[in-house]
């Protein structure tokens, strides 16, 4: 957080080219503390009608239809103010738009409440009341949207989209690397929600380093969804703990993907591996949340190929702007560090021109590997770590702190007859992927996207239908007459919901 002799904050927030870093022709305010205030207010006075599952849905699919319809104008926003783009931003566009509909379809489903019904019985000692459980809505949800994905994780994410389909209203923080972008976003969901009945306020947006300290002290926000580095993510996530009322928190803040590669996978499939390891490593110049960031390869000449030949490939991929100047001087910053540890060879070197990267390849033998060598370097650096038997390689693992996913790279014998290093990777990763990359998150029912700290401050999944139980509480109701109980847990289920009725599921 701030210190004393920060400098205040600036009182406008301006677009920037990422290419040039020169600003565009569109700028404005930061959120003064009333105007955090008001949109908060506004998020928990439009609160009520969400708590109607049909016009969840229908805000849900309009939004899916207005951010579709306005996609040419927030691409080319997004991509001016990141520089990522356009053929991935279109892929970004159409992941939200499956987003919100699949939310959609989770509301109409209904297993989200997690219906849950006990009939008294009087036959047990001591004798069992009548009880019924599901879940309501938490509140007004602050989200934080993030620097690299300028729609996917940010205005119209999956944390706003979770959270309305929760019943919970949103006020996003913008990120300043793309305000533009943020601002045309939130007209788009503005435009659905009018078309869904509901007022504006339903998604506020704010601007500026204090606005996101405010957000979270607001005593009407009730959770918070977070996207960014490990150090703003631990003082946000500590200014909820102070809070006399503390709230939840689901950060995500850093992540390193560990990569093991076998020997019989080194030795069978060297080139593939090598070829797949440097698109992931260099896809979006290394700025997706799940690059992998340190490699373990085994010793030896099938190893010492694959290492050849992944250096090959990441010296051709060409430079680019990465998402912001402050990124681009972490990566710098970052990269001196790696290079100047004892022990370190520098196989590929990551080169600077004006505003263009490129990528970087280190290796470190698993004696020499220490704690700065796995910690994520947010950019398209990779560091292989050479083992010469498996004690070495888990005792690099063990190291480590929690990630998002773990690889493993096996050979055909492995796949049959089954591999300790799933198990291995799956004490410290929230996905583990088996002859695979981890780069690309598809947004599905089955989706975990989240692992132990500091991949993540709780157990939860930003990506996929299970996100929306984040912004959800559980309440009982004991002995509760059919004329007070909510629809949900009425005994004739008006609403068709899925239930848990006595131990036994009924659809």
């Amino acid at each position: 957080m701030r210190t004393a002799h920060d400098t205040h904050e600036p009182s406008r927030v301006v677009s920037r080219d990422a290419r040039s870093g020169r600003p565009r022709d569109w700028e404005t305010s930061a959120s003064t503390p009333g105007e955090v205030d008001a949109a908060v207010r506004a998020a928990a006075d439009a609160a009520p009608p969400l708590r109607d599952r049909e016009v969840r849905i229908a805000l849900l699919r309009a939004a899916a239809r207005e951010i579709a319809a306005d996609g040419e104008r927030i691409i080319a926003a997004a991509d001016a103010e990141t520089g990522l783009g356009v053929p991935r931003l279109e892929g970004e566009l159409a992941r939200v738009v499956a987003q919100f509909r699949l939310f959609a379809d989770e509301v109409a489903d209904g297993g989200h409440l997690g219906v849950t019904i006990d009939h008294a019985d009087t036959g047990v000692v001591p004798a069992r009341p009548d009880l019924r459980r599901y879940q309501v809505p938490l509140g007004v949800v602050a989200v934080f949207a993030a620097s690299n994905f300028p729609l996917a994780f940010s205005v119209p994410g999956g944390d706003t989209a979770s959270a309305w389909a929760a019943g919970c209203p949103v006020v996003v923080k913008a990120h300043p690397g793309h305000p533009h972008t943020s601002e045309l976003c939130a007209a788009a969901l503005r435009r659905a929600a009018g078309r869904a009945g509901l007022e504006p306020g339903v998604l506020g947006v704010v601007h500026g380093f204090d606005a996101g300290l405010l957000l979270v002290r607001h005593e009407r926000v009730a959770g918070v969804g977070f996207t960014g580095s490990v150090a703003g993510g631990r003082a946000l996530f500590d200014e909820v703990a102070a809070r006399a009322v503390p709230i939840p928190f689901h950060g995500e803040l850093g992540s390193v993907n560990p990569v093991v590669v076998t020997e019989e996978a080194a030795a069978i499939r060297a080139a593939e591996i090598a070829e797949g390891l440097a698109g992931s490593v260099a896809l979006g110049l290394g700025q997706f949340c799940v690059k992998p960031g340190v490699v373990l390869v085994p010793r030896g000449e099938d190893g010492d190929e694959l290492v050849r030949l992944l250096a090959g490939r990441l010296a051709e991929v060409p430079g680019g702007a990465l998402l912001t100047e402050r990124i681009r001087e972490s990566f710098v910053t970052g990269v001196g560090e790696r290079t100047a540890t004892p022990g370190v060879t520098r196989l590929v070197e990551p080169s600077v021109d004006g505003t263009a990267v490129s990528a970087g390849l280190l290796t470190v033998d698993a004696d020499g590997f220490t704690p700065l060598l796995g910690e994520e370097c947010f950019g398209p650096l990779a560091v292989v770590v050479r083992y010469g038997s498996r004690a070495e390689a888990e005792g690099v693992l063990a190291g480590l702190a929690g990630s998002l996913t773990g690889t493993v790279q096996l050979g055909p014998g492995e796949l049959a007859a089954g591999s300790p290093w799933v198990e291995v990777l799956a004490r410290s990763s929230g996905r583990v992927v088996v002859n695979a990359w981890p780069t690309g998150v598809a947004v599905t029912w089955a989706q975990h996207h989240g692992g132990p700290y500091p991949a993540a401050t709780s157990p939860a999944t930003s990506v996929g239908a299970a996100a929306v139980t984040r912004w959800l509480r559980p309440v009982v109701f004991q002995n509760a007459p059919a004329s007070v109980l909510p629809p949900e847990l009425r005994e004739d289920n008006p609403l068709g919901l899925p239930r848990r009725v006595d131990g036994a599921w009924r659809y």
